[in-house]
């Protein structure tokens, strides 16, 4: 597994022990629809939550969350659709971002609710 993939899983297990922590259920992790993954899905209260985890070693790029462009926003949009239809659901959703910056000994989390509407 290269460097990135090892990070990226990393960062996925601390969003997933702060999501926890933050008493969300977690319903998927990883999930696929065509070429697109879904993090995590989890519920919160009586919405879906579809967080998109971005983890980097330090900013100097610029932020984890920046990296959530148009483009993988329309497509977490479309995995959704497919997600809700598949299980029968009818709820609201919101697309989340968790950025998660290893710096020092402890992690930088920032979430980010409501992170984005593809649907606008």
């Amino acid at each position: 597994m290269s460097n990135h993939n090892e990070l990226g899983v990393k960062g996925e297990i601390i969003a997933l022990e702060y999501l926890e922590k933050k008493g969300y259920t977690i319903l998927e992790i990883n999930w696929r629809f065509k070429k697109t993954e879904v993090d995590i899905i989890a519920k919160e209260g009586k919405d879906l939550v579809i967080v998109e985890v971005k983890t980097r070693n330090n900013d100097l790029f610029g932020f984890p969350e920046e990296s959530v462009g148009k483009e993988k926003q329309k497509n977490l949009a479309i995995a959704t659709e497919e997600y809700l239809e598949q299980n029968n659901l009818s709820m609201d959703v919101r697309f989340d971002v968790i950025s998660i910056t290893m710096t020092g000994k402890t992690p930088k989390i920032f979430h980010i609710k409501d992170a984005f509407f593809p649907y606008d």
